[in-house]
């Protein structure tokens, strides 16, 4: 069994299309479909159920993955420490974040401590956000929700209260705070479900008894204000992301079960590399410093 047939065969597995997975992995189907054959000859069995380009993972296949995830996973972890005992200036930081208001700060702090380390950021939903995590393919989540899970670390780090924001010209900016019911003729602008703030949000106001009506769902929170400002709608805002925009007026929420929490997540199997290690000790430090 080779290294290589593990890679190609988790890539189909994955996509469960042969001819993506080969543009994926920039080899030819002809070679990817070889490749996985000798595999399956290796063991002995099917890995896959297949109608013409197709394939589905079947019983043998599904057990498979999981081990060579794992495997994988674990080579990974290997070469990682290695270039991180060899030379910390070629590391790489990996991160998925859900709540991104507060990254730039944090990044700008963390090179300040560390300008020679790359780092790459991915903004996700939570849930793609999670199957990075679960593979070990990143170093931290910064999240909200928090996130639990047998192999998964969670670290709270902040509980940010979330706001109303409304344009200066709107019949609630004379108000200093609200209750959500009274929000259910409005109409709102807000991120797309499946990231935190919007599903949380979502939830709180059918407890109280409406659906929010949104005019504009997006990908981009930070684009929302622009959205407020324009008089598009009004949104909800967490307080960590909050504009000192002059033409907009904040509202807190008089219902006390609309906060939410940032965590940091880690998978608890993942090589924590140094510049890791510096990138937590960063994210603990900005959340205590604007508690204050």
């Amino acid at each position: 069994m080779e290294l290589l047939q593990l890679q190609y065969f988790i890539a189909v597995a994955r996509l469960e299309h042969v001819t993506e997975a080969a543009r994926s992995l920039h080899v030819t189907q002809s070679s990817l479909s070889k490749t996985i054959q000798r595999l399956e000859e290796d063991l002995g069995v099917p890995l896959f159920d297949r109608t013409g380009r197709n394939l589905r993972l079947n019983e043998f296949g599904s057990k498979f993955l999981h081990r060579a995830e794992r495997a994988l996973f674990e080579l990974e972890q290997g070469k990682q420490e290695l270039m991180d005992l060899s030379s910390l200036e070629h590391s790489t930081l990996e991160l998925a974040v859900t709540a991104a208001s507060t990254l730039p700060n944090i990044l700008r702090e963390f090179r300040k401590k560390m300008p020679n380390i790359h780092f790459h950021v991915q903004m996700l939903a939570t849930q793609e956000m999670v199957t990075l995590l679960h593979r070990g393919e990143v170093d931290f989540c910064l999240s909200s929700p928090a996130v639990q899970g047998e192999d998964i670390e969670c670290q709270i780090v902040c509980i940010d209260p979330i706001l109303l924001a409304v344009p200066k010209g709107h019949h609630l900016a004379n108000r200093k705070s609200i209750a959500l019911i009274e929000l259910k003729d409005e109409w709102f602008v807000g991120v797309k479900k499946g990231y935190g703030t919007r599903d949380l949000v979502d939830s709180v106001c059918q407890s109280v008894g409406f659906v929010p009506q949104y005019v504009y769902e997006g990908d981009e929170p930070a684009r929302l204000t622009a959205f407020v400002e324009a008089e598009i709608g009004i949104a909800f805002i967490p307080g960590t992301a909050r504009n000192s925009r002059e033409q907009i007026h904040y509202l807190e929420v008089e219902d006390q079960d609309l906060v939410r929490e940032i965590a940091l997540l880690s998978h608890k199997s993942r090589y924590i590399s140094r510049a890791a290690l510096e990138f937590r000790e960063v994210v603990v430090d900005y959340f205590e410093s604007i508690r204050h």
